[in-house]
């Protein structure tokens, strides 16, 4: 065990309330493919909540939480070519995957047909428990490192590895862009993101919310309007109005009033997680010929061209920076089930 392989980590030690503390734990050898990242920054996620909670029944105690991950190089395999020390890089939601399947040869390493690696809570091809970014640094497989550019700011840019990248993907997949009409469900910390993105596309947003008081946020964000969810009019209004819907909240909704808002050959997509199943008629996608799905993350190449878009176009994330206890993470963690924060949650590990 080497002393340089000793990481100071916040951890989760089971699912019942308060039950974060501060830990050490061991990051492997650094191998030929590796790059090791000093942690300054590491956003949390909903679904970071979710696997600490068991939500989905998989947890594996204790957990380092943690997917939203931004630092500098401190040290390189002998094989890396793509970073050397000092570079400003961040770390998704990924940490391996086969490399050779069909999906990892096209990029979507999500749908990795060995499975994917998924930076915590995941067992490795070595059979190895992974440990994500609530740390003070992090050994990554160098072809799921990302380069951050230097105009983004690294707190500002972790939300963007996983909230970034979860509503750019299906945009790019379903050619959000000018004369395209889209609506945006919720706008929240991904929402937020969703607005902003779809506004530099050159698409015409609208923000579908529940909330009077986002109105005029929406629209710095780039939205053109701000309709209300709580007024039944609104989906007289806008049926047939949209070209695209990316429906961002882990709520159910009634589907059929949503689809309703398609045009035909519409695309309503989910990125939110409910928790609970959603139903919708089918006769509501027979009226439009209507699509109804939902989008994964990204592989490594979409994220990396969602970064330096975000970086050329300034899509930045609103956040509120909280120090690296076990207090404060518990904290954010009720305030983010309560919706009291705009919009990302980011912990500076630097404090830790």
């Amino acid at each position: 065990m080497c002393e340089k392989c000793q990481t100071r980590v916040i951890q989760a030690v089971s699912s019942d309330y308060g039950s974060f503390e501060t830990n050490v734990i061991t990051r492997r050898e650094l191998k030929a493919d590796d790059v090791a990242i000093d942690i300054k920054y590491c956003g949390i996620c909903h679904s970071d909540i979710h696997v600490v909670d068991n939500d989905f029944g998989s947890a594996n105690f204790p957990i380092v939480p943690g997917h939203e991950i931004t630092g500098v190089v401190s040290a390189v395999g002998s094989d890396v070519t793509k970073f050397k020390v000092g570079d400003r890089v961040g770390v998704g939601c990924f940490v391996d995957s086969c490399g050779v399947c069909e999906h990892c040869q096209n990029g979507d390493e999500q749908f990795c047909t060995e499975g994917v690696v998924i930076v915590f809570n995941s067992k490795g091809y070595d059979g190895k428990l992974t440990y994500g970014g609530y740390a003070n640094d992090i050994v990554v497989k160098d072809h799921f490192v990302i380069g951050i550019p230097d105009t983004l700011d690294l707190d500002v840019a972790s939300p963007l590895l996983c909230a970034g990248v979860t509503t750019y993907n299906p945009m790019k997949q379903w050619k959000v862009g000018p004369g395209k009409k889209v609506g945006i469900i919720g706008m929240g910390g991904l929402g937020h993101l969703a607005v902003q993105f779809a506004h530099k596309m050159g698409a015409e947003v609208t923000v579908l919310g529940h909330s009077k008081g986002k109105n005029e946020e929406a629209k710095r964000f780039g939205a053109d309007a701000y309709e209300l969810t709580t007024d039944p009019e609104t989906f007289n209004k806008l049926k047939g109005n949209f070209d695209f819907i990316l429906n961002t909240v882990a709520v159910s909704l009634d589907v059929d009033a949503y689809v309703r808002l398609l045009k035909v050959n519409g695309a309503m997509v989910y990125v939110g997680l409910a928790g609970e199943p959603q139903t919708f008629h089918v006769g509501s996608l027979f009226g439009k010929q209507a699509i109804l799905t939902a989008s994964n993350v990204g592989g490594i190449a979409i994220t990396e061209e969602m970064i330096q878009f975000a970086a050329d176009n300034q899509v930045l994330p609103m956040i509120e920076t909280i120090q690296a206890n076990p207090k404060a993470v518990q904290e954010a963690y009720n305030r983010i089930l309560a919706s009291d924060v705009r919009y990302r949650f980011v912990i500076d590990m630097e404090t830790l």
